[in-house]
């Protein structure tokens, strides 16, 4: 049984999902060195711009990836166990990222 993000802060992942998560981080990094460069290349500002749109997009694209998982274990997990205040959590997370 994985381990409950509301109690110990702690999750264990599955390989598949924890490569998926890296291999995200590490093309958004990538992204993120491009940009530099672009910046210290005095690239034109739309072109940067667009490159900073597709970093965005890749964020959020990740964020849904990461949150769909947290649903499906930590919370559903703990909704079982009677921990409803992790809804609330879920929530405020939720109004976090809607900014």
């Amino acid at each position: 049984m994985e381990n409950c993000c509301q109690c110990a802060r702690h999750k264990e992942r599955s390989e598949e999902e924890y490569k998926s998560l890296i291999h995200r981080l590490n093309r958004i990094e990538g992204q993120i060195r491009g940009i530099r460069g672009m910046v210290e290349k005095d690239a034109y500002c739309t072109d940067i711009l667009m490159q900073v749109g597709a970093v965005s997009a890749a964020l959020n694209a990740f964020n849904k990836e990461l949150l769909a998982s947290h649903i499906k274990s930590c919370v559903s997990q703990d909704i079982r166990d009677g921990k409803t205040e992790t809804v609330d959590e879920l929530v405020e997370v939720l109004k976090k990222l809607m900014r």
